[in-house]
């Protein structure tokens, strides 16, 4: 791939508003902070659930767009500056970023889990800006450099696929620790389809997808799914239950094989509650995605069956190592996730594209972005 490396000092961005209304403005250009940062053209940026929210309800839990916002966060990019304490790193490079910063000096972070870092600073996560600009500044820490046969373009999925890697982790206790087991994954979006991936590739014997768009379930087959389940929304919890199950013969009656683990990347209750039913006694249910703050769960099912339910916050120490190197490895493909492409000045455009649930993952490029070179590889 053939990249000039301007000088240009111009960072556009694209702005969110109280309120939901977007703005291109022009910020001033990042700058090294320390001899550690690295300074990066970002070219490619998915969109993710939680700025899509951001930008319809105004607020995501805590977080709240109470002033302008720059979002995105799933980006990747070339380096155009580095530190000069960056061994490994060259002005050139074509990299995926990882967009939170810790303070690496907490307790959180000195037990290696900087995820909780109170003092994080996450890519649009107000007040913090994120990455729809055409310059960012991030420490050499956060950058990984992108395998030679993944474009630009899908190297966004990197940092989702890092949050499958992490609840996968969660789910099997290590990379290795979902060996023959059976997995049931309750979402067909982008974490879902990259969960079911990855749980394959820690060695799940059996995986099934559940989702209500039988058109998501018939691609999550090309990603790991083994089974699927079209969840009917007029069905009961008993039918759906027994649907899930049935899909892959499985049972959690006496003598059966049930489920071993649980993965949610919807959120939504009815899944929640159907995955706590379908699990064997024993196993480990795991939320990757976020819905409602509260939900009415089983709890009398988590007591009964002694099941282990854990929350999954975006990533940690080496998940996004690992998603590098499964994609390096080819253990783990993200080709076609990528459905619809979006220069900068239809970004908002991109945002309605999502909200209609239309395709898989849509990608906003940067600003003077050649599109067709983002879709090339190294």
């Amino acid at each position: 791939m053939t990249v000039t490396h301007s000088t240009q000092t111009v960072n556009q961005a694209l702005i969110l508003h109280p309120g939901g209304s977007f703005t291109y403005e022009e910020r001033p250009k990042p700058t090294l902070q320390s001899d550690r940062d690295v300074i990066v053209k970002v070219i490619a940026t998915g969109l993710c659930g939680s700025d899509v929210h951001y930008w319809q309800h105004g607020r995501l839990g805590r977080y709240i767009v109470s002033n302008p916002l720059i979002l995105g966060h799933e980006s990747t990019g070339i380096i155009t500056e580095t530190g000069a304490n960056t061994p490994g790193l060259n002005i050139g490079d074509r990299i995926a970023l990882e967009p939170g910063i810790a303070c690496n000096a907490c307790t959180y972070c000195r037990s290696g889990r900087y995820n909780l870092c109170t003092s994080m600073r996450f890519a649009a996560t107000p007040p913090i800006d994120g990455t729809l600009a055409t310059y960012y500044r991030v420490p050499a820490e956060c950058v990984y450099k992108l395998p030679g046969h993944v474009s630009l373009r899908d190297g966004t999925l990197i940092e989702p696929l890092s949050v499958a890697v992490h609840g996968c982790r969660l789910g099997g206790s290590g990379s290795g620790g979902m060996q023959e087991k059976a997995v049931v994954v309750f979402g067909a979006g982008p974490v879902g389809l990259l969960c079911c991936g990855v749980a394959r590739a820690f060695g799940a014997s059996v995986v099934v997808v559940v989702d209500v768009v039988a058109e998501r379930l018939e691609v999550a087959r090309g990603y790991g799914a083994t089974h699927s389940y079209e969840m009917g929304g007029g069905l009961s919890l008993e039918e759906n239950v027994a649907g899930v199950l049935g899909a892959a013969g499985l049972s959690v009656e006496e003598g059966g094989r049930g489920v071993d683990v649980v993965l949610d990347a919807t959120g939504a209750e009815p899944c929640v509650t159907c995955g706590i039913h379908v699990l064997s006694a024993g196993g480990t249910f795991v939320q990757v995605g976020l819905g409602k703050p509260s939900l009415s769960l089983p709890v009398g099912q988590i007591c009964d069956k002694e099941i282990v339910f854990k929350g999954s916050f975006r990533y940690g120490p080496g998940d996004f190592e690992l998603a590098v190197g499964l994609l390096e490895s080819g253990r783990i493909k993200v080709d076609g996730l990528v459905t619809h492409e979006f220069g900068f000045e239809r970004a908002e455009e991109a945002f309605r594209n999502v909200v209609g649930r239309n395709g898989i993952k849509s990608v906003i490029y940067g600003p003077g972005v050649d599109e067709d070179e983002a879709r090339e590889l190294a």
